[in-house]
């Protein structure tokens, strides 16, 4: 038989006794209902059963980012605390930012509002990967990362919905930030673990540091370390052989750059040194709190400490280079405008001494440097000792006080009284005799006129200046009073170069008809700045103040020029009264401060300006104040020029001007930041210069344009 005739046999005989036992399949299906469905549901359980999926919210697109929440569990569960993370995927080549991203970018942020039954969501950062670009430090993650988190919800055991607006900013070449809305909804009921969701959280939990039981990393000390370039040093300690160990400090007020490590032997402990790249001074630094991540390899622990006081980096051999800067830029600051006034003093003390034997010139122009040399002493120790206060300082701060810009106004109305011929006040019986003639005979009255130069010089910040005042202001004592000291030396070099060359008065023409004239033209130009003082006063309270302050001085000088017909007591209850007014106007009739949003300006914000540059913008940043008269040459000669101001109404451009008439501590701290404590300040700031661009105090059209263009990025990829 062949095979397919024993088939059809084999088959015939398996149908007969199918029919012999249930009979037809008509018939069963008939008489067998409980039978088949019996084996129905047999089969069904039989049926291999998935796992319960996790509880996730949909994938939420940006392009170059998608986001999404999710948990191990796919219900709320009964237990208060829910596991979750948030998992976000970047396009190939793109990252974003850690919690503290370093000299760019921002982290991500998300806003719970909107969510049910959710009482805190607690976020955790896993450990970062350090970013150099362009010697820019920054932290973050490539690619992709899930945030483990934790949802606490108000009542247990109820559904939770879960709704967050994330921000992110992701780079590449560009930056780019991103908004996306995200959801997650957990139903009531028991909670079933996915081992999958479970497992990829759990990864990412494993990289958050930890206090340094489980991955045996520890700091043992932090110390700053005052110097030249400044630095803070780690001393860090690990249970395994370090590596390739990093360190990252966290702190409100200083940031630091990449560490240098020394191992010992065994590569159990090792010495981290950090470089100071911005903020305040260091000697400042002991007592405050940091936060010290450790990372190594794939341990990574996190400390919460107090920075200690460690030993100076570099002695006073540093300082040397700053002393030539000082001495320069107190040269340079004869030249500058708002010391230009006081020239009518400098060249009247040189007339003076014309016919005078070489003694009594010599001595004249050594009493006037002397005067300039004490000034800028006492202004430094003042400003030593409002440091050690913990109080903020700056140069030329005091003209922010209106009382101080009373009083200047005062003493030049004197002044330029004085040299007009409105009075004489002999030398040297009284008080006002130092201060109350510019002409006068004996050593105070040179000595006077050189403190009064100081202190008309203080509110320019001269080119060499604002470095050789920074790095004063971000030392000791000791070093402040050495700058200071060649400052001085430097403004009072003319009177000096007068004192080892006496001689040189001999060149003046011979007293005259034009020396009235002279004294006349120099009166106008002390008025005028006068004038210009009450202007700053005006911003700083109100016109009505000024324009009261003006009526004092004048019944001042008025009491002063009628002494002889009125009486020496009568005079003197005058001035005392004139001056009590003149005293209390600014504070009685202060008006609001203006609105600094209603000009072409915008307002000073220093997290704003990131948030700019993060977008891709171009900020320029200019610190002004009216009491700088550098700052105002720079407006009318450069920042108002058509070519100037319209590069920064560009597109992508934003122009932020802090304001410094007044105190304002949020433009002191920028300026500390950035190692400047006096102003003209400018800096610009963009993708291709996120730590900013500092212009010089003497701006120039080219060099705001050629910023502007570098800062956009024209000459290097924009960076993170």
């Amino acid at each position: 038989m062949s095979i397919g005739g024993a088939a059809r046999v084999a088959a015939t005989i398996e149908a007969d006794r199918y029919r012999k036992r249930f009979g037809t399949i008509s018939e069963a299906l008939r008489v067998r209902p409980r039978l088949l469905a019996a084996a129905l549901v047999a089969f069904v359980l039989a049926w291999p059963v998935a796992a319960p999926m996790a509880a996730s919210g949909p994938w939420m697109s940006g392009e170059i980012v998608r986001a999404r929440l999710l948990t191990a569990a796919d219900t709320a569960g009964s237990d208060k605390e829910v596991r979750a993370g948030l998992q976000v995927a970047m396009g190939d080549g793109w990252d974003t930012y850690w919690r503290s991203p370093g000299d760019a970018g921002t982290p991500p942020a998300v806003d719970w509002t909107g969510s049910v039954n959710v009482a805190s969501v607690d976020w955790r950062w896993p450990a970062p990967t350090r970013f150099t670009l362009f010697g820019l430090e920054t932290f973050g993650y490539f690619d992709k990362v899930v945030f483990p988190l934790t949802i606490v919800s108000e009542r247990p055991g109820e559904p939770v919905a879960l709704r967050g607006r994330l921000d992110i900013l992701v780079c590449s070449t560009v930056c780019v930030p991103k908004s996306l809305e995200l959801s997650l909804d957990l139903p009531a009921g028991a909670a079933a673990v996915d081992p999958e969701a479970a497992n990829l959280i759990a990864r990412y939990e494993a990289r958050v540091p930890d206090d340094g039981s489980r991955s045996g990393l520890a700091v043992d000390g932090v110390a700053a370390l005052p110097g030249n370039p400044a630095a803070l040093e780690v001393r860090i300690s690990s249970r395994q052989p370090l590596s390739a160990p990093d360190v990252i400090v966290e702190s409100g007020r200083w940031t630091f750059g990449r560490p240098e490590f020394s191992f010992s032997a065994d590569r159990g402990t090792a010495t981290a040194l950090l470089p100071v790249t911005s903020g305040p001074d260091v000697v400042s630094m002991p007592g405050s709190d940091v936060t010290v991540t450790l990372l190594d390899g794939q341990r990574a622990s996190e400390t919460r400490g107090t920075v200690a006081a460690g030993a100076t980096r570099a002695g006073w051999g540093s300082l040397l280079p700053f002393l030539g800067v000082a001495l320069l830029g107190g040269l340079v600051l004869n030249l500058m405008p708002c010391v230009l006034p006081v020239l009518s003093l400098k060249l009247m003390a040189a007339l003076r001494h014309r016919g005078q034997a070489r003694r009594q010139i010599r001595l004249g122009f050594l009493a006037t440097a002397a005067g300039v040399v004490a000034s800028m002493l006492a202004l430094g120790g003042a400003l030593a000792v409002l440091k050690a206060a913990g109080l903020a300082v700056g140069w030329g701060m005091q003209f922010q006080q209106p009382v101080f810009l009373v009083a200047m106004a005062a003493a030049l109305a004197v002044f330029a009284a004085s040299l007009a011929g409105l009075f004489e006040i002999p030398l040297p019986s009284r008080l006002a005799t130092a201060m109350g003639r510019a002409g006068g005979d004996g050593l105070a009255g040179s000595f006077a006129a050189g403190a009064f130069t100081t202190v008309l010089a203080t509110p320019c910040s001269a080119p060499f200046v604002g470095t050789a005042v920074g790095f004063a202001l971000a030392r000791g004592p000791a070093e402040i009073l050495a700058i200071f000291g060649a400052l001085g030396v430097g403004l009072a070099a003319p009177h000096l170069l007068g004192a080892a060359f006496p001689g040189v008065v001999r060149l003046l023409p011979r007293p005259g008809w034009w020396m009235i004239a002279l004294r006349c033209v120099l009166a106008i130009a002390l008025t005028g700045t006068a004038a210009w003082l009450l202007t700053v006063l005006a911003a700083q309270t109100s016109w009505l103040a000024a324009g009261a302050v003006a009526a004092a001085l004048v019944v001042l000088t008025g009491a002063l020029a009628l002494r002889p017909r009125i009486g020496s007591p009568a005079a003197a209850v005058v001035v005392v009264l004139a001056l009590l007014g003149a005293g209390t106007a600014p504070a009685v009739l202060r008006a609001a401060p203006p609105n600094a949003a209603a000009t072409a300006w915008a307002p000073f914000d220093e997290a704003a300006l990131r948030r700019f540059v993060a977008e891709g913008k171009v900020v320029f940043v200019d610190v002004t104040a009216d009491w700088c008269a550098n700052c105002k040459v720079n407006d009318a000669l450069v920042l108002e020029r058509p070519e100037v101001a319209a590069a920064l109404a560009e597109p992508g451009v934003v122009a932020m001007r802090a304001d410094w008439t007044r105190p304002d501590v949020r433009i002191s701290d920028y300026l500390a930041n950035n190692d400047r404590f006096g102003i003209p300040f400018n800096a610009v700031y963009g993708p291709g210069a996120p730590r900013g661009i500092v212009l010089s105090e003497v701006l120039s059209r080219e060099a705001v344009l050629d910023a502007l263009r570098r800062a956009r990025g024209a000459d290097l990829a924009p960076v993170r």
